[in-house]
């Protein structure tokens, strides 16, 4: 029988991490060789045989599934570095390729979950023109798998925190590469406004890993329609993007927390697509203006983080200054033993440091040995014998060799007779030896008066009828305080709010709250109509809190005049690019009502009023406010009767005076 009318031995799963780590070197290679076997083995068939046998072995499809997807996860260096590995990664995706490529592929394989696994595993290069020429079964499989993703996620994008926001971040991590490689999954995702809309909606919710990924699903998505050249949904999507920022710019949102802000500040969004519209020469009037136009709201202060500097290493000619010698070495077991003989005289300070170095000597450097037979005085005749008060000796004999003075060295042992030694009026005393017992140690003042004494004595303890009285006279309605020294006032800098007056939520919720309380105040009122109002329906699927959290974080910020001026500095909405000039000169117009003011000339009531010397209005004399020949309208009729008697209530302020002075002027012909 014929290896093409044969049936061959059924693949063996790929193994989990878990159960690749129990395999042995030789083992491994062993499955490496036989999945490389029978890989080869299918390869061989002919294009009949292929389908007839390769294209329905079930095994051969879940062994290709669970390979793609643990080399997904943890990379294709799972098989390791032999050759067999290397031929088994390079045939496993060439028979992929056949597979997919076939009339007749298996269903589990033109699935988007697969072809996913695949991108991210083998990269975007090997597999991006696998996927351009899928054939028309294949692509119809994938076709369904994305109708139902895409299906799923313009759902749960659009319910906010009513959707499964830990599903939708997994899905769209794991389509990502897929999207990345082939530009017309992304011309499919972006096919009509329900799945950019659902992206632009759930961006709203602070979740920064979740933002994350929604962001590179947006920017790839748009990069793949300019790879593919769908220049008509390319434009359309773009202008959708501005109508979605400029939404958002008019609500009570930070203008700079949007989807579109974010795309264009942290991104290559517009860079790539003008680069690539160049590239093509595809670039329109339209498509440049609102690329243009997208550009506006790029964040001030805000862009891409510059990549580092790459350091130039320095290559290690072997010509510096060798690091160590014989004496340095020599130096260096001095002071290990050194410090192994300090360690054992901590036990036994009787020992000198020469028996103990033969100790070491003998034992091969094992403290922990020579500790034991020093305990359980289990030392052999030849070691007992030795006088146990020994010193050890320093040959000064050798020479120093000479080294450099850059060279860093240890520094030396102290001599023990150098050793510091305390001598005061206390040696040799109980408390020195630690000879005193603990009971008669006393930290602080000696005091005769004990915790049971104070509680005895009742001479100074409050009455009963004074608790009764103070109780009497407190009244528990009255809830006013003195707050004449409060921070506020005197411009104190000590907060005294506590942590139960503050409502515990994040930065970019208290931001949103601020918002919204800045723009629409009415939105926290405590009444069932506001509870029922689409604006606090919005504001509760943005913050997630409930109507009493909401309220209850208004009323406090209504109490709290220094958060609510620290909050105004926090989350204005001023970014730094003022787009108006707003004129500084004084204008007619600017006067509102005809009221005049200092040092205008409006007509209208003013200080001097009338006719005299007024700031005001219009008088025909010295006045600084009014110009003669205008006329005041008439106002109600205790005001024109003022008017009429204005003359008899200057005596008081010496205005008859400078009349009758100048009434004698001009009698005297202005002399």
């Amino acid at each position: 029988m014929s290896m093409a009318t044969s049936r061959f031995p059924a693949f063996a799963l790929f193994p989990l991490a878990a159960w690749r780590d129990q395999f042995g070197f030789d083992e491994w290679l062993q499955c490496l060789n036989a999945w490389l076997a029978l890989i080869d083995s299918h390869l061989s068939l002919s294009q009949a045989e292929f389908l007839n046998i390769s294209a329905k072995d079930s095994s051969l499809s879940a062994f290709l599934t669970s390979f793609t997807r643990e080399a997904a996860l943890s990379g294709i260096g799972i098989l390791g570095l032999s050759q067999s590995a290397k031929r088994l990664s390079k045939d496993t995706l060439l028979l992929t390729s056949k597979l997919l490529q076939s009339p007749s592929p298996p269903s589990g394989l033109a699935q988007w979950e697969f072809l996913a696994d695949l991108t991210r595993a083998y990269g975007r290069k090997k597999t991006e023109s696998l996927l351009s020429n899928l054939s028309k079964q294949s692509q119809a499989q994938l076709d369904s798998s994305l109708a139902g993703l895409k299906k799923f996620l313009i759902k749960d994008l659009d319910a906010g925190l009513s959707g499964d926001l830990r599903a939708i971040e997994e899905q769209l991590d794991r389509v990502n590469d897929l999207i990345a490689a082939s530009p017309s999954v992304a011309a499919f995702f972006l096919a009509g406004s329900d799945f950019l809309d659902g992206l632009i909606t759930c961006y709203k919710i602070m979740n920064p890993p979740l933002r994350k990924v929604i962001l590179t699903t947006t920017y790839l998505c748009f990069v793949g329609l300019v790879d593919g050249q769908k220049i008509s949904t390319l434009t359309d999507q773009l202008y959708s993007l501005k109508a979605a920022a400029d939404a958002h710019k008019t609500g009570p949102l930070n203008v700079n927390d949007s989807l579109v802000a974010e795309l264009v500040t942290s991104t290559p969004f517009l860079q790539q697509l003008e680069t690539k519209l160049a590239q093509a020469d595809l670039a329109s009037g339209r498509t440049k203006s609102i690329l243009a136009d997208l550009a506006t709201f790029k964040k001030a202060g805000g862009g891409m983080p510059l990549p580092r500097r790459r350091q130039k290493r320095k290559v290690d000619k072997g010509k510096g200054i060798a690091e160590f010698d014989d004496g340095q070495v020599q130096q260096e077991i001095h002071i290990h033993r050194m410090t192994q003989v300090t360690q054992i005289q901590d036990l036994f300070p009787d020992l000198g440091s020469g028996f103990i170095c033969r100790l070491l000597d003998e034992y091969s450097d094992n403290t922990e040995q020579v500790l034991n037979h020093l305990l359980e005085d289990s030392l052999p005749p030849h070691l007992q014998s030795l006088d146990r008060k020994e010193e050890l000796v320093h040959s000064p004999s050798q020479t120093p060799n000479h080294h450099s003075a850059l060279v860093p060295r240890p520094t030396p042992p102290l001599s023990p007779t150098l050793l510091p030694e305390r001598h005061n009026v206390f040696d040799n005393d109980d408390l020195d030896l630690l000879a005193i017992p603990t009971a008669n140690l006393q930290l602080g003042k000696r005091s005769n008066v004990t915790a049971d004494t104070l509680l005895a004595d009742r001479s100074k303890a409050p009455t009963a009828a004074a608790i009764y009285s103070a109780l009497a006279a407190f009244d528990s309605d009255d809830d006013e305080r003195d707050d004449t020294y409060d921070a506020a006032d005197v411009g104190g800098t000590v907060d005294a709010t506590t942590e139960e007056d503050v409502v515990s939520v994040s930065e970019g919720t208290e931001a949103t709250l601020f918002q919204a309380f800045h723009a629409t105040p009415k939105i926290f009122e405590r009444d069932n109509a506001t509870r029922r109002g689409a604006d606090r329906a919005r504001l509760r699927l943005e913050t997630g809190m409930t109507d009493e959290a909401i309220e209850g974080w208004a009323i406090i910020l209504n109490r709290d005049p220094q958060r609510k001026r620290r909050l105004q500095a926090r989350f204005s909405e001023f970014t730094g690019a003022q787009t108006e000039l707003g004129s500084t000169a004084w204008r007619q117009a600017d006067v509102a009502g005809g009221e005049g003011t200092e040092d205008s000339d409006s007509p209208g009531p003013a200080r001097g009023g009338g006719y005299g010397r007024g700031r005001g209005g219009g008088g025909g004399n010295r006045g600084r406010g009014g110009r003669g020949g205008g006329t005041t309208p008439s106002g109600p009729p205790e005001t024109d009767a003022a008017k009429r008697r204005k003359e008899a209530n200057k005596g008081s302020r010496a205005n008859h005076n400078r009349r009758d002075q100048r009434a004698k002027k001009m009698a005297r012909g202005g002399l």
